[in-house]
């Protein structure tokens, strides 16, 4: 499989009559985009907003983050999911870079939602920061949810989805800045320099907890619960074959953007045929009963072991329940003979001195940890907040509370915050984009 990832780096977003993209500039006419937005009828407002790196802004609850793109040759940006379903991974797909799509409650948040500074002390602690982002800001009638701690955010993701392939279509019939090309040989056609490097399989564990239907991450459209792991080409995560859910603490959160731009699958693709042989990915989920858990590791270590794997990387979105899944991976791997390296965060407690993964396994020895979820952060009012900054009090967001003994409501009268790591959209950033390093005492 081959695929063509042309970009169009974008230098400044701004409304106009149009929508096109011309020498770094992408104009949206607004008229149009929320159009797309209101073609479902359960939207019943909605606005859209320019946000850039160092806007005195606070967006809260964000819901999603999705990369602009547009399929070269017609189909969806996302198979099963917005249209028919089709082979991701393949031809060419222009995406617009340096920016994303985010997607705000305009009202009613839940444990699964985040929040982003724009500028600020917070500014660090999310990727989405650096972007400039188009903020579709919106609600629904949706009513059932919106008292409702885990939500499904059906109407308002799938707006997010159509709004960003409504803005990736602009690119269309143009040449692009620069082309990123994302190939691998078949695992057993590989040249003989390739195959006596070390081989490397990467195990990724999307969320997929819940056994109701439209909370968990979608492989093709599939709901990833009902899945068991599966081999897949790199390519087709990186191409919009996975789409983020809504049910997962926020901080350890896979935006679909993320799945867009996975950093870990392009830095063992930078390492391809110099340093690793990169066998591809193992998808697998994330399961509820134990004996589920046990299965999948099963799975996982067969496949690896007989794709010839000499080591593993592992990654999973989120923490507490999903610990028992990944330390049972990583030891099923390790007892096949795969050396393998863990990525995570951890939920230490705001003393840091808690246990940091539920399940713990002495095999489990190479874990390379993307922070404590549970940190305390303080920060000053922001000039502008898009959505409404109470919900991160009144709506149990995982890393906000409307009351605490000792600290009082997350959301202070002047509008300064104190909140839980936890609440900081992708905040953890597992998927690579991490910068946090360890501080010894």
């Amino acid at each position: 499989m081959k695929l063509d990832i042309a970009n169009f780096h974008v230098n400044e977003i701004q409304f106009g009559e149009k929508t096109e993209y011309s020498e770094g500039i992408l104009t949206i006419n607004k008229k149009e985009a929320l159009d797309v937005v209101f073609e479902d009828e359960h939207i019943t407002e909605a606005d859209l907003h320019i946000v850039r790196p160092g806007d005195e802004v606070r967006l809260v609850p964000v819901k999603e983050a999705i990369e602009p793109r547009y399929r070269v040759g017609g189909g969806p940006v996302f198979p099963g999911v917005t249209g028919k379903l089709m082979q991701a991974g393949n031809g060419v797909t222009h995406a617009l870079k340096d920016m994303s799509v985010l997607v705000v409650g305009r009202h009613y948040g839940g444990f699964q939602d985040g929040l982003i500074d724009m500028s600020g002390e917070g500014a660090k602690y999310t990727y989405y920061s650096q972007l400039k982002n188009v903020v579709l800001v919106a609600d629904t009638d949706e009513a059932f949810e919106h008292h409702e701690q885990q939500k499904k955010n059906h109407a308002l993701r799938w707006a997010g989805m159509r709004l960003a392939e409504y803005i990736g279509a602009c690119t269309k019939g143009l040449k692009s800045d620069e082309i990123e090309t994302y190939q691998l040989e078949p695992v057993t056609k590989r040249s003989e320099k390739i195959n006596k490097l070390p081989s490397v399989v990467f195990v990724m564990q999307p969320q997929s907890q819940m056994e109701d239907s439209g909370y968990n991450d979608l492989n093709y459209g599939w709901d990833c619960n009902l899945m068991l792991p599966t081999f897949m080409h790199p390519n087709e995560v990186l191409d919009g074959a996975m789409i983020s859910g809504s049910f997962m603490p926020c901080s350890s959160k896979w935006s679909t953007y993320d799945f867009q731009n996975f950093p870990m699958i392009k830095r063992l693709y930078q390492e391809h045929g110099k340093t690793i042989n990169f066998l591809g990915i193992i998808m697998s989920n994330l399961n509820v009963a134990l004996e589920q858990k046990e299965r999948a590791a099963l799975f996982v270590a067969q496949m690896a072991k007989s794709l010839g794997a000499d080591s593993a990387v592992v990654a999973e979105e989120g923490y507490g329940n999903p610990d028992a899944d990944f330390t049972a991976c990583y030891v099923a791997l390790e007892d096949a003979g795969v050396k393998t390296v863990g990525l995570t965060n951890e939920c230490t407690g705001r003393d840091g001195a808690s246990q940091p993964l539920v399940s713990m396994d002495e095999k489990c020895d190479a874990i390379v940890s993307a922070g404590n979820v549970s940190s305390l952060i303080r920060l000053p009012a922001m000039k502008t907040v898009l959505g409404e900054l109470e919900a991160l009090a009144r709506d149990g967001l995982s890393g906000g509370w409307s009351n605490d003994e000792v600290l009082g409501a997350s959301v202070k009268p002047d509008g300064s915050i104190i909140m839980e790591n936890n609440a900081m959209f992708c905040g953890d950033q597992v998927v690579g984009w991490s910068t946090k390093t360890m501080v010894e005492f």
